[in-house]
């Protein structure tokens, strides 16, 4: 990926893009040639040197049978949004601005491992249900399901396990700009209903 210096995330802003639920897609090259599935995933920290981004596919996907040649790779995308130059405070004083896009990523390599086994899968379920249903009032649980309904579905299912080697992040958030044009960039993110990536940008190193 190409990471200009002032666009380069640091690790704690790496660390909170990976412990979000979010979703990933997870390519790898193989003998059939690139293949590629979105898949909703859980960061855990402790597997290995940098850590584990956990999955899984369906059983009938044939991603996880085909063997990957060398390295897998997770593309993780954070907040993004269009930032119209009129929000500038620089275009009053002189005009010379351009459009752009803001946006947070991670290129996540590493090696992928397939789990086939219901006691891992049913321990990546729970902890990928927890993470997504922390925010509900009343959060949803593995065991509110029927104990053989879900083992049903856990043989539908196959984990695969992305252990982290490198991880390259970019963080766009408009550090390249004059402090003066940061205000109208955060108000005009706001009044566009990108909450997320304003606050972003106000507190972008």
């Amino acid at each position: 990926m190409y990471i200009p210096q002032h666009f380069a995330a640091t690790p704690a802003a790496t660390a909170r893009l990976l412990s979000a639920p979010s979703a990933a897609n997870l390519v790898t090259m193989t003998s059939r040639g690139l293949l590629a599935t979105l898949l909703p995933f859980h960061f855990d920290p402790s597997v290995g040197e940098h850590g584990a981004l956990q999955a899984h596919m369906a059983r009938n996907n044939p991603q996880w049978s085909e063997p990957a040649l060398g390295e897998a790779l997770a593309i993780v995308q954070g907040p993004d949004a269009y930032i119209s130059p009129q929000w500038y405070a620089a275009k009053a004083e002189h005009g010379r601005v351009v459009p752009t896009w803001n946006y947070t990523t991670a290129h996540v390599y590493g090696r992928l491992l397939i789990h086939d086994d219901a006691a891992w899968l049913g321990a990546h379920v729970r902890a990928l249900t927890d993470a997504n249903e922390a925010g509900f009032a009343e959060p949803w649980a593995v065991e509110d399901a029927p104990e053989k309904f879900v083992a049903g579905q856990l043989r539908a299912i196959v984990g695969l396990e992305l252990v982290i080697t490198r991880i390259e992040a970019k963080a766009k958030l408009s550090q390249n700009r004059p402090a003066t044009d940061i205000p109208g960039i955060v108000a005009g993110l706001e009044g566009r209903g990108c909450p997320e990536m304003a606050a972003a940008v106000r507190d972008a190193p």
